[in-house]
């Protein structure tokens, strides 16, 4: 099961008879007497389910005989699954060259996974996040909290280091781009 993915591990799982095999010996069974009784099913089904949860490696029997989940494979599962997963490059979500350098530090499913305290750092991304908004355009608030909230939840916060660091200007709920980096469109 050590090798098998995230598919087998839920396969595994996907029979109602073995989840409740699983669930029981999480919660202190460690016999087929034990979970038969915990689970009110039939011994001959606790042991049909158990022989294939133990095959599948999602349970393990210990020296003194008693039952174990190896909760192990379930962060492996969900490692793997991770790895699997295509992750958007900086550039694929318009960061130049300069801004993709830092972002990929800080970009996870295309999503900040944190606010940089570096102040150096920080402004890649708010200049990242002010090359999200059209200069000369004039947005409301709503719109800038949406916009940045599709990158990190404090919205709020990047917003203000925003208005802070002069990449926008506020007035009366609407924002509008003053700074960052420029895409002039000339070669």
């Amino acid at each position: 099961m050590s090798d098998a993915g995230p598919e087998a591990l839920v396969g595994l799982l996907a029979e109602e008879s073995r989840l409740k095999v699983v669930s029981a010996v999480v919660l202190g069974a460690t016999s087929d007497q034990a979970v038969a009784g915990a689970t009110g099913l039939d011994l001959k089904t606790v042991r049909k389910a158990l022989e294939r949860l133990l095959r599948g490696g999602l349970l393990e029997t210990m020296a003194e005989g008693h039952l174990r989940v190896a909760t192990e494979r379930f962060k492996e599962a969900a490692q793997r699954a991770a790895s699997a997963r295509p992750q958007p490059r900086p550039e694929e979500l318009g960061a130049t060259a300069d801004q993709a350098n830092v972002l990929r530090h800080y970009l996870v499913d295309g999503k900040l996974s944190h606010i940089p305290a570096n102040r150096t750092k920080r402004l890649v991304v708010l200049d990242f996040l002010a090359g999200q908004f059209e200069p000369g355009r004039i947005y409301p608030e709503e719109q800038v909290n949406y916009t940045i909230g599709r990158f990190h939840p404090d919205y709020a916060a990047l917003r203000r280091y925003m208005v802070e660091e002069e990449l926008f200007e506020r007035r009366d709920g609407f924002y509008w781009r003053t700074g960052g980096t420029f895409d002039l469109g000339v070669e």
